[in-house]
């Protein structure tokens, strides 16, 4: 309470100087001398396709497209040769024929085969993780959710919402849990999921209160139904809560809440490597001179690893990092697919650009960049359904296939910065 109380404080003071420090490119590698700058150009330039699958004659091109070779159109069929449809859960995915009589199931939202089918029989749940003040990392359970979101709050600070469904039986420690903004509805629809949060301003919390899906929103209360628990850090504790994913599951059935399978689409998955030329290493994410950090391409695991800033820029001028990790599982952060959206950060009254409460607008479409395997694919993120994901496609409407595995999504502005220095590509937040 006494670091938010400080953070206020001097926000105010410190408000022109983030303006003016994140137009600067530092990094502990040599940082380009003259980078391109490339900025994200608005949704509004491009015509939304119909369906989010079928080229449309005459289409415009993402203009990203330009800082590649060109690539052939890719061969599409609305559907693949073979898919998986894993009792009653609509998901794309190539895969190889299996023996008869065996059972193989996938995770929607990862491609990866289940070995128990119950995995998948309840509602995901979206769990918000604190990513500030510095003293909450290592945080616990990021490496056990499918799905994971980072977006910027208010201030120069981010955010995670994990969406953990496969290993929702394992998963005792998630958190700590941090509360809600109206972003957090978006991933509540597109997965059919519980938002587990603590607390949220008022304005927030009265329109949460007003959706249709609010018995879904579970925050903070006393008891163990819901399982949350205090951590075992010693801190305050406002940064100190968490949540026990595995008790979830009776907690629901005590309350007779709706925890029943759901069906919804998490997109195509494949382990072939894709054919484009751009090789991109390292994935910087500068959201703030307080929040920064990178995703490093390790070839020999496929993988990217999470950096995370280990000093501010208020009083220095280099970027510092350390390797993030999962202080519950012990392992490092990584996922198998980065995704960069541009999406709209609006307000929606009077009074909220004062006090920065954001609204990130996920849908209908919008440009993006999918990075797996070390490699950069200009995309258009599609969400046609108000109730599914968002769906990745290449311009000219043909999908892009995820690496199975873990994907972890950045939600940069439409008003922010593009760099590039050989490998290294660099995203730099701009506030609206």
């Amino acid at each position: 309470m006494i670091f938010d109380n400080y953070r206020h404080k001097r926000t105010r003071k410190i408000h022109w100087l983030l303006i003016i420090i994140a137009g600067v490119s530092c990094t502990p590698t040599s940082p380009a001398s003259s980078p391109d700058l490339i900025p994200s150009p608005s949704p509004s330039e491009y015509l939304p396709t119909p369906t989010p699958f079928q080229p449309q004659a005459g289409s415009t091109q993402d203009p990203y497209v330009s800082i590649d070779t060109p690539q052939p159109a890719a061969t599409f069929t609305p559907h693949p040769t073979s898919i998986v449809v894993p009792q009653d859960v609509s998901v794309p995915v190539d895969s190889m024929p299996t023996p008869v009589g065996s059972v193989l199931l996938f995770n929607p939202l990862t491609g990866l085969p289940v070995e128990d089918p119950s995995f998948l029989q309840h509602r995901p749940l979206a769990i918000k993780i604190g990513n500030s003040p510095d003293y909450v990392r290592p945080q616990s359970g990021l490496t056990l959710a499918d799905v994971v979101y980072e977006y910027y709050i208010e201030w120069g600070d981010t955010r995670f919402v994990g969406i953990f469904y496969s290993n929702v039986s394992v998963a005792e420690r998630v958190g700590p849990v941090r509360s809600g903004r109206y972003f957090d509805e978006h991933l509540a629809r597109m997965y059919h999921s519980y938002l587990m949060f603590k607390g949220a301003d008022s304005r927030e919390l009265e329109y949460f209160h007003s959706l249709d899906i609010a018995p879904f929103f579970i925050s903070v209360g006393f008891g163990n139904c819901p399982p949350y628990f205090m951590g075992p850090y010693k801190r305050e504790g406002y940064n100190n809560v968490f949540f026990n994913a595995t008790k979830w599951q009776a907690c629901a059935e005590r309350k007779g809440l709706d925890n029943s399978p759901q069906t919804f689409s998490g997109g195509f998955f494949s382990e072939v490597t894709p054919q484009v030329p751009t090789i991109v290493t390292r994935i910087y994410n500068f959201y703030s001179p307080v929040n920064y950090g990178y995703w490093a391409y390790e070839p020999d695991t496929r993988t990217y690893f999470r950096y995370q800033e280990a000093k501010d820029l208020i009083n220095r001028k280099v970027e510092q990092y350390d390797l993030l990790y999962d202080d519950y599982t012990r392992e490092p952060v990584t996922a198998e697919n980065v995704v960069v959206l541009f999406v709209p950060y609006i307000f929606t009254s009077l009074g909220q650009a004062e006090d920065e409460i954001y609204n990130p607008q996920l849908i209908d479409y919008g440009n993006a960049y999918v990075f797996r395997d070390g490699l950069a694919i200009p995309a258009r993120w599609n969400r046609a359904s108000i109730d599914q994901p968002v769906l990745l496609t290449h311009p000219d409407g043909s999908p892009i296939y995820l690496r199975p595995g873990q994907t972890f999504y950045q939600l940069m502005g439409v008003t922010s910065r593009q760099f590039t220095e050989g490998t290294e590509w660099r995203f730099e937040f701009v506030t609206p």
